[in-house]
């Protein structure tokens, strides 16, 4: 159900929409190609698909993923919203765009950010190099709209038509940046609940933009994050679901990091009550989800451009419910919160395909430009173009095998009075005082997809340099670190190859990974001697006595 649109609002948007393209500059390109095609991106908030995120979605699954491709093995570059969204427009991995959290100081929309970063994402490179007309709507980043970086007033570079969520997702009472003005939207459905909002935004555009020129539009939806406001059409649905009972739920990760093994197993009754709470009122915020892509879908195939247009759906990160016993939150190194639902429809994808192949939100930018015809070779971007693989040109033998996860973790320098024994270090605490986050909860991990092995290896920058290894073929719910008892070459490959990636830059993240037939290992690398940038993390001493 949709919202309820008066008349005058529309109108004035409308208005505003034409007078903003009718300004667009013209590209040599738009008229050599009349028919490149459309791009949409819609991105969700915090929706996994490890535990069954897409359920609440026949809609899109339908008008997307049959008809066209679902990547089953599609990662973020790092489980938290600011970090994974600032990879998604730079083609980046953290340590080349430097946003290593969702606050201003760990330079999410921060002043930094905006100066070194923002005119080299790809919708700036699709607006200016392309000849795209661009349309944003939503949640851009967690600190977009402060003050200390700019207000509302700051609209990024690389946009026609703007339309920014203030700060961090919600459903109502937020403030909309439209093109630099302030909008503000309280709590009456028919014209403030967000994604309805969102949906009728696209709608507009979509009726308004210039005809002339291809068009490039990003849908940024608040759900399945907090605070799970669901519409009310939809607050009684799933009142029999629970979290899943998968092998890793609810049990102790005895092998794992410090962070893993201090929650509390089994979990106590309020903690499982509250999760499954949590669980059901996500679900029911994405059915409004759902209802929005059907509405732009439909819109583009009443309009005559869905054949014309590649349609992309993925998330920022995935999420977890009870796995481990962590009661529910992100940023771990784990399937459940790296792992994101990726479906993607367009020309020449043929439909009801998946894709085994190992792509990141890195690539998304690469894609967008290559779809676009923009060289991804003159960017400096990380990803790489998985334009390819949906079109059937490449095979699994000939495509990479591995990428790089990264997280930095975070704690408060102070002890949480509520939970004294922790000590200081810790964040994101639960009133039973099982925290989901801390400082050395800093990890980096090469995760491989190729054709003889599924294989994760992490390293924690602790004091014990902890790691973590995951056999994902004959583990999937890793529930046994086999760091201990894997070969010993492989140990030594995969720390070298840990050490590369985390210096890499652009062309240097895309060479050939351990298990890839032209890997060609190096141990003399692995030492300070060589002409390697130093790792990060502190280097793993291997070698037995």
């Amino acid at each position: 159900m949709g919202s309820n649109r008066s008349f005058l609002p529309i109108l004035s948007r409308c208005l505003l929409i034409c007078v903003t393209l009718w300004s667009e500059p013209s590209s040599g390109l738009s008229s050599k190609s009349p028919r490149r095609p459309n791009i949409v991106l819609i991105l969700t908030d915090d929706l996994d698909i490890a535990l069954g995120g897409l359920t609440p979605l026949p809609k899109t699954r339908k008008l997307i993923g049959d008809a066209g491709m679902s990547f089953s093995n599609a990662f973020v570059a790092s489980p938290l919203c600011c970090p994974s969204r600032a990879s998604i427009l730079t083609g980046k991995y953290p340590h080349n765009h430097h946003v290593i959290n969702n606050t201003l100081e760990g330079n999410c929309s921060s002043k930094a950010w905006q100066k070194s970063e923002e005119a080299g994402t790809f919708p700036a490179l699709l607006r200016t190099r392309a000849g795209y007309q661009t349309f944003f709507a939503g949640k851009y980043l967690n600190q977009y709209g402060r003050s200390e970086a700019g207000g509302v007033e700051h609209v990024p570079p690389g946009w026609s038509y703007w339309v920014g969520l203030e700060k961090n997702s919600k459903y109502y009472n937020y403030t909309l940046s439209v093109n630099g003005k302030a909008e503000n939207h309280g709590a009456d459905y028919g014209k403030d609940y967000l994604t309805d909002v969102l949906a009728n935004r696209s709608l507009d555009f979509l009726q308004y933009k210039s005809n002339y020129m291809p068009f490039f539009m990003m849908v940024s939806i608040p759900a399945p994050h907090s605070p799970w406001t669901a519409a009310p059409q939809y607050q009684n649905s799933f009142n029999t679901t629970k979290a899943p009972r998968d092998p890793n739920f609810n049990v102790h990760g005895k092998d794992k990091h410090w962070l893993i093994r201090q929650a509390k197993t089994p979990m106590s009754n309020s903690s499982v009550q509250f999760l499954d709470d949590a669980f059901r009122k996500r679900w029911r915020t994405l059915l409004s989800v759902d209802d929005l892509v059907e509405k732009i879908v439909k819109s583009l195939e009443v309009r005559g451009e869905l054949d014309n247009t590649y349609v992309f759906f993925t998330s920022d990160n995935g999420y977890h419910t009870g796995q481990f016993s962590l009661p529910l939150d992100k940023r771990q190194l784990y399937e459940f919160d790296i792992r994101v639902p990726l479906m993607v429809r367009g020309p020449n994808i043929k439909p009801n395909q998946t894709s085994r192949m190992l792509v990141a939100n890195v690539d998304l930018g690469p894609t967008i430009l290559d779809i676009a015809g923009h060289d991804v070779n003159k960017t400096n971007m990380d990803g790489m173009s998985f334009l390819p693989v949906m079109e059937g040109k490449v095979n699994s033998s000939s495509w990479r095998t591995d990428i790089l996860v990264e997280y930095e973790g975070e704690g408060s320098p102070v002890s949480d009075p509520a939970c004294p024994l922790l000590g200081p270090g810790v964040s994101e605490c639960f009133p039973d005082c099982v925290c989901e986050d801390s400082y050395n909860n800093t990890y980096a991990c090469v995760r491989t997809v190729a054709l003889s092995t599924d294989l994760q290896y992490c390293e924690f920058d602790d004091n014990e340099v902890f790691v973590e290894v995951y056999n994902v073929t004959a583990d999937p719910y890793q529930l046994t670190n086999i760091a201990k008892t894997i070969d010993q070459e492989v140990l030594e490959k995969m720390n070298h190859r840990l050490m590369m990636l985390q210096s890499c830059s652009g062309q240097t993240c895309r060479t050939p990974g351990v298990y890839d037939t032209r890997y060609k290992f190096d141990p003399r690398q692995m030492f300070p001697s060589n002409s390697w940038p130093p790792s990060r993390l502190r280097q793993k001493n291997f070698l037995r006595s």
